[in-house]
């Protein structure tokens, strides 16, 4: 079933990028939409979807699969209803993690580099946020939570090193796309900022939705 999903999405992912390029918004949205569909998928037709984590997990990337049909539409109020749906997505990736790793974790030296360096994120984007300003701290502050939570549950010994470092991978690609997703809107409308942010993104994406099978050590 693996090799199955991730030639699908390899092949969907090309599509996608040819009609970002080409700039035919409707097969964009069909194609983005099946794209992101098919991470729900691989995430609800695992057993460990029904653990708690599981369940966590994939309702935030339902969150996200609506996330990204939004921000697949033009204008400014369907970016903030992406923004939203995305912010949700964090916050329960957030609860996700927080089931396999403790508060106590949660700090540590990674994730202090990490929050300062979501400042100097935030510090690059305000001149251009605008009316945005508020929105945009808020869902940096949560999405660079949801990687302090990742980095919580990499450091956790009793959890399979696949599966753990899958989660890593996946939070910290997720930021990365986000901060094309972020130059694009704020800084520099251009194709490369989806040239680069999409494999991204959907990289981080899949991993997360594989994770649940590789947590455990057999």
């Amino acid at each position: 079933m693996t090799p199955w999903i991730i030639g699908k999405a390899i092949v969907l992912l090309g599509f996608l990028l040819y009609f970002e390029k080409a700039g035919q918004p409707w097969a964009k949205l069909i194609v983005k939409s099946i794209l992101s569909l098919l991470f729900v998928v691989t995430v609800l037709i695992q057993p460990e979807a029904r653990e708690p984590f599981g369940r966590l997990l994939a309702i935030g990337l339902i969150l996200c699969f609506w996330g990204d049909v939004f921000l697949a539409l033009s204008g400014l109020k369907w970016f903030r209803a992406g923004l939203a749906a995305f912010l949700l997505g964090h916050l329960l990736y957030v609860a996700a993690f927080a089931r396999l790793a403790p508060g106590a974790d949660w700090l540590s030296l990674g994730s202090l580099v990490f929050l300062a360096a979501s400042a100097g994120v935030y510090w690059w984007l305000r001149p251009s946020l605008g009316e945005m300003h508020l929105p945009v701290a808020a869902y940096v502050l949560v999405i660079s939570v949801m990687v302090c939570g990742a980095l919580a549950v990499y450091r956790q010994p009793v959890l399979a090193i696949p599966g753990k470092s899958m989660i890593l991978s996946g939070a910290v690609l997720f930021y990365l796309s986000d901060l094309f997703v972020a130059r694009d809107q704020f800084i520099k409308k251009e194709f490369l900022n989806r040239l680069i942010g999409l494999p991204l993104y959907y990289g981080g994406q899949f991993l997360l939705a594989f994770s649940p099978s590789y947590l455990i050590n057999n």
